[in-house]
């Protein structure tokens, strides 16, 4: 069966672009907070050209405000990533024989909105043809709106007054992130743990309270769905 490529790219931006829209104010955050902090307008830019992860460089963002030693922002940034090597595994199944380049470029591009749209239509569309584009298409179109959105927020950052103190817009973030991944017991209570303990962990050196109070709901969530199958 042959693939019509355009259509296929396209079908990918129409079923991304209404998330869109939630992920501009964010981006633009992330723009702002990285100047906010101190980095200049390029290392801002670059940043998210090299890390392309919203969630892990707010919490990046923070941590190098607040001076964590440098091993534990690594260790945050690579436990908010833990997810990606699920979504990984599961479009792995989908893109098995394509060539190591394609891989590499999709394993770039992957995020929470790109994977979620693209299960759903290899589900739902399972013998249709052009997978790879339509994934594209969607991951492609997500990568410059978020870039060009940090970019906006990167320039607008530098004449923010003070006084503005956007300070609340990190939990805020973080909560837009989180609220729609609560979906199930394992997940709520997961995400209650983990929010309890980093509050009550606020004191522990070097911010470790962060990275082990996320574990620590990772491991919670884990165990209480595989109690739930049983």
């Amino acid at each position: 069966m042959q693939t019509n490529i355009k259509e296929r790219m396209w079908a990918g931006v129409k079923a991304i672009s209404p998330i869109l829209l939630g992920v501009i104010p964010f981006a633009m955050i992330v723009g702002v907070f990285a100047v906010d902090a101190g980095l200049t307008q390029l290392e801002g830019i670059g940043m998210t050209a090299i890390v392309y992860a919203g969630a892990s460089q707010l919490a990046a963002i923070q941590m190098l405000v607040e001076r964590s030693a440098l091993p534990v922002l690594i260790l945050t940034v690579w436990v908010i990533n833990l997810r990606f090597l699920l979504y990984s595994a599961s479009l792995g199944e989908h893109f098995k024989d394509l060539s190591l380049g394609w891989k590499l470029l999709f394993s770039y591009l992957i995020t929470d909105q790109g994977f979620a749209v693209s299960v759903v239509e290899f589900e739902e569309n399972k013998e249709k043809p052009g997978k790879r584009y339509f994934y594209l298409g969607a991951s492609l179109i997500m990568w410059l709106v978020f870039f060009l959105a940090t970019g906006v927020g990167v320039l607008v950052g530098a004449s923010v007054p003070a006084s503005w103190n956007l300070d609340f817009a990190f939990p805020l973030s973080f909560m837009g992130l989180v609220v729609p991944t609560l979906k199930d017991r394992p997940a709520i209570l997961a995400g209650l743990i983990a929010g309890t303990l980093t509050t009550l962990a606020v004191g522990i050196p070097y911010n470790l309270g962060l990275p082990i109070s996320v574990l620590a709901g990772i491991g919670f969530g884990m165990l209480l769905e595989k109690l739930e199958q049983k």
